[in-house]
């Protein structure tokens, strides 16, 4: 991590409990290593026993990794962050509208059984990612289920969560497979509008849907990280921890790029 990047995350980072007097011990390493460390596996895409010796020993980064995702802290990261590049891009921090989409991938051996499936539609063995950008693409909301879990199932407990964290979200593009019942759902129970972009007859080959290419392009910049070409978690919550780690890489570059000058 550059120094520039460094200073621009810096504040946005979890307080430890022993600086706040709550107990605890100092650590025994500092945030910065800790970040570069398990950044290195997510974008190499290898074990946590394979990390260099140049990092911290791994036990210590998967326990902090660990600890970070049982506590919520790897959320609040993301959440301030996303805040703070979306107000560095003249944007409010909180989104107003949103864009709902899943893909499956394959599942390593590692998988256990009963959290993985088969997705019928792709042809996919494995686990189903469905995840919530805002309209620059940036992830809201996340959530790992077995393949064979359909869109619209999916979506109730991805929505409901999407309500409750950002409730300024009054609009959220879909695609065809949140037809039927789901539109009404959410407009009586979340007070959300979900419309949805749908293909039509005269479409042939590819063709750039309307707001849906916006997840399209994250899932995208999702599989940048090498971790994330398939599912290798045993948990599903590890497997959101690091799709969440990824946008993190991929946010905290932005605020450290210096501002293009705007021309006369």
């Amino acid at each position: 991590m550059p120094d520039a990047e460094w200073a621009a995350v810096r504040s946005l980072l979890p307080v430890p409990a022993w600086l706040q007097g709550l107990g605890g011990q100092p650590e025994g390493y500092c945030h910065r290593q800790m970040l570069d460390a398990i950044r290195y596996p997510v974008a190499g895409g290898i074990s946590w026993r394979a990390m260099p010796t140049d990092f911290p020993d791994w036990g210590r980064v998967y326990a902090f990794f660990r600890r970070w995702r049982e506590h919520g802290l790897i959320t609040e990261f993301h959440n301030r962050l996303r805040g703070r590049v979306r107000e560095r891009e003249g944007r409010e921090a909180e989104p107003t509208a949103g864009i709902i989409d899943a893909r499956s991938v394959k599942a390593s051996a590692s998988v256990p059984t009963a959290s993985s499936g088969y997705d019928g539609g792709k042809k996919v063995p494995g686990r189903k990612r469905h995840i919530v950008t805002d309209t620059p693409g940036l992830l809201l909301v996340v959530a790992v289920t077995a393949a064979n879990v359909g869109d619209r199932d999916a979506a109730v407990p991805l929505l409901q969560r999407l309500r409750s964290l950002h409730r300024g979200i009054t609009l959220v593009w879909a695609g065809g497979g949140y037809t039927g019942g789901l539109v009404q759902w959410c407009r009586q129970k979340l007070a959300l509008t979900l419309e949805v972009v749908k293909r039509t007859d005269t479409m042939e080959g590819f063709v750039v849907l309307p707001r849906r290419w916006v997840a399209e392009r994250t899932f995208a910049w999702l599989m940048h990280s090498r971790r994330l070409a398939r599912d290798y978690e045993t948990l599903t919550a590890t497997s959101e921890a690091m799709i969440q780690w990824s946008m993190i890489t991929r946010m905290s570059r932005r605020p450290a790029r210096p501002r293009a000058r705007s021309r006369r």
